[in-house]
Parts: C-alpha cells; structure tokens; sequence
C-alpha cells in the first residue's frame, strides 16, 4: 500500500523554529536509515582493496586490471546512469527507487562471488555500480524537502557518514578476515557450488543490503516538494539553470572531482601502500587505516556541516564552497607527508590527520547543490554532480595512482611516489578552481533565496 506524503517545512517555518518535533525526529529516522543503506554501499565498493593479492593470484591480473575493477568498471555506469536515474527521482517515488536500487546492488555484490574470469567480475562490477546510481541523486532531493536551509549541512554530514563508516567497516572488518580469505580452503555453499573465501566474502557484504531495502520501501514516506515555480521541470529550463549558474556549478564540479580523485584513489591504494612501503601486514594496515576512516572520517563530516551551517548562517553566502577549499587546502601537505614518511608511524599520524580534515567536504558538496538548485531539479543537478566526481575521482583516481607509480617510477614498490604525485598535481588545481568559484556561487545562492522567498510569499 503506497504511503501518504508528508509535509516538508516550509521557509517559513523553518525560519521561525522548523519542523514540529515528531517531523523533526522523523526526518533524522529518514536520515539514519539512508545512512545504513550509503554505508552498506561503501561496504560493497571498498571490499576490492582488501581482496587485491587473493584475487590478482586467482584471475592472474596486474594492478592496472585490478584499478579499473575498483574504479572505473564501477564509475561509469554509476556516474552516467545517474542521469536517467535523477530524471526518475525528479518526476516520481524517490523512495520506490531507492529501494530498488539498493536490492540491485546488494544482488550484484553476492553476484561478484560467481565470476570466474576477469571479464565476468568487471560485469558484475557493473551491476553494483548501476544499482548504486539509484540512491544518493535521490536522497539528495529527499533531504532537501525534509531539513531548512540552515540545519541542511548537518543533515547531508551525517547522511555522508556513510562514505567513511561503510569504507572503515569494509577495510577494518576486512582486516579480521583477510588471513582466511588469504589462507582458508575453499567452502561449500548450498546452490552455489565451491567458494574460495574471497568469493564467499562477497556474499557475506552484499546480501544484508536486502533487509535495507525492504525498510527503506516500509518505513520511508515521501516527503512533498517544496516547489519554487511548480510543476515539474523539462530539459529546457535544467539547461536554463545550468547555463544562468555555469560558473558556479563548474567551480563546484571541477574542484570536487579533484578532491574526489585524490580520495578515492587513496582510500583504494593506502592499505597496500603500507603494506609494500613499510612491510606492514595487509591486515594489520587495514585495521588502522579502516579505524582512521570510520572514526575520523565521520568526525570530519560533521565538522565540515558545522562549519558551513555556521558560515551561511553569518552571512557567508558562499560557505560551502569555502569548506571544500579549506579541504583541499589542508589535504594536499597532509597525504604528501604521508606518502614520503620516513617512518610507518609518522606515515600514520599524517593518514590520521588527513582523514579528518580530508573529509570535511562530504556532506557539504550535496547541500551545496541544494542550496542553488530549484526543488524539480535537485536529483538531476545532483547526478550531473555525481557524473562529473565520480568519472573523475572514482574511474581515474585508483587507475591514475597505478599508472604513475608503473609508467612513471617503474615499480610496484614505488606507489608512495605515484601517490604522492598525483596528490601535489590535484589539490592546488582543486583550490584554485574553487577560489575562482566563490563569488558565483554566492550569487546563485541569493538568486535561490529570492526565488524561494518570493514563491512562499506568493503562497500565502
């Protein structure tokens, strides 16, 4: 039985004080729930980085091949399928979807244990990504009908939690089972025949992900749109607002997609990068640099919300984008440092450092782009956003970082040096683009704040 809508708050309300308090708490039920399903995504998208050595030996692939596994066989169908995806979220349930797309994903994770060459687990790799496409456009414009303006960044922080707790649970829970992945005898598994333990892993990640999907189709009500102009949009007023707002939208786009290039491709590359840098065990450097992503990543999230709830709310119209610069400002010498550390324990305390203020961008991105962009078109802006970070930042930052240390410095043992490289080449471009970006994105802010202004007065 379909469910009833719900009012979001309005301007107006949320001016005055927000949402009573039972829609208050519902709204952060709505936010938990979605966080357990981006944290389960993450789970499924990191695995890889554990499974590196047990399945290069079985498939016989090199670290190139293994790259586009983690990276680009998933970006590119998650990034350009956004599009159609954010079209849907736009014009119908944006909770059907997601529950849908979460199913999806979690059948293509246990699908991966099935794969039985290269071409068959970059298949598989496919589905999860286009499974994964369905949420966050979605969630994106969910939110933004639950939270006013002012309390947006925090919200959108604690949904972005799930990068950095789904990316920790997969490496540091990875690490406990990684000597039996590496070492155990094959399982049997009823209709699925003889599973080497790096397969049957993947069924144990991707399976839970149905339980999610039914709570999310159950318990999440679809929130009604707080329009600015009514109706629903077509492709030539999108074009219209992409056009009016290029500047700001690029500034954002371009400075993102840098900042996500050179995450992902640490957070795909650091585990081994202990572990053939400083002979640290596998396990062991799963352990830390999952604990460091889980704990420091989600206070980094919440502190990059607060900080530009607190910079909007002092005036700054461009304060999203201030904390996105601050990130990649602070990054850059924190990951170099890292990655030419003379010793594993300043390599770690610099890895510690860099995963929280490193992170302080997450949610702040999304709520940037819901600042600006008109209710009816908030899941297309949104996967356009998603195209541009994540065919960047997840299909070439992995690939990028193995393809510096193998074409540039020649060696496997060498990627501390690719990635070193391609972090001193990315984040000062990053900042850059952003600084040039502010006062744009300032004004399509205060375009935004008058047209909504203008629709709620009209309102009453």
């Amino acid at each position: 039985m379909a469910q009833a809508e719900i009012p979001a708050a309005s301007p107006r309300q949320a001016t005055s004080g927000g949402a009573p308090a039972s829609s208050d708490g519902y709204a952060w039920y709505v936010v938990g729930v979605l966080l357990t399903a981006y944290t389960l995504s993450f789970i499924d998208r990191m695995i890889l980085s554990l499974l590196v050595g047990p399945i290069r030996a079985d498939l016989g692939i090199s670290d190139v091949q293994m790259s586009l596994l983690m990276g680009f066989a998933f970006a590119i169908f998650y990034s350009v399928l956004g599009l159609p995806l954010g079209w849907l979220a736009d014009r119908g349930s944006r909770r059907g979807l997601m529950a849908a797309g979460v199913a999806a994903w979690s059948l293509m994770t246990a699908a991966c244990a099935l794969a039985r060459s290269y071409t068959g687990l970059f298949a598989a790799r496919i589905g999860v990504g286009v499974g994964e496409a369905a949420l966050s456009p979605a969630a994106y414009s969910l939110l933004g009908d639950y939270f006013p303006r002012e309390k947006l960044g925090r919200a959108m922080a604690v949904y972005s939690i799930g990068v950095p707790l789904g990316s920790g649970i997969a490496l540091a829970a990875g690490a406990l089972v990684v000597r039996f992945v590496t070492e155990g005898p094959p399982v049997l598994v009823p209709w699925l025949g003889e599973l080497s333990p790096w397969r049957l892993t993947f069924v144990w990640v991707g399976l839970p992900g149905l339980a999610v999907a039914a709570l999310i189709a159950l318990t999440v009500r679809e929130p009604r749109r707080r329009t600015t102009g009514g109706g629903q949009a077509g492709r030539d007023e999108l074009l219209a607002f992409l056009g009016t707002h290029r500047a700001a939208l690029s500034a954002h786009f371009a400075g993102m997609s840098l900042v996500a290039l050179v995450m992902y491709g640490a957070m795909a590359w650091i585990p081994q990068f202990l572990h053939r840098t400083y002979g640290m065990p596998v396990p062991e450097a799963g352990l830390w640099f999952g604990a460091a992503t889980a704990g420091c990543g989600a206070c980094g999230l919440l502190l990059g919300g607060w900080l530009a709830d607190t910079l909007y709310r002092r005036g700054f119209k461009d304060a999203h984008l201030r904390v996105i610069r601050l990130n990649a400002v602070v990054l850059a010498p924190l990951f170099v440092g890292m990655a030419l550390a003379p010793s594993a324990g300043i390599a770690l305390a610099l890895m510690v450092a860099g995963m929280l203020f490193g992170t302080i961008h997450g949610g702040v991105a999304g709520a940037a782009l819901q600042l600006v962009t008109p209710d009816r078109l908030r899941a297309r802006v949104v996967a356009l956003y998603f195209l541009a970070a994540n065919l960047v930042g997840l299909g070439l930052g992995p690939t990028a970082i193995a393809l510096a240390t193998e074409r540039v410095f020649g060696s496997d043992d060498a990627l501390r040096y690719g990635l070193a490289l391609v972090t001193a080449a990315a984040l000062p471009v990053s900042a850059l683009v952003l600084t040039l970006g502010l006062k744009p994105f300032a004004r399509a802010v205060e375009a935004a704040e008058a047209a909504e202004h203008a629709a709620g007065a009209g309102a009453h």
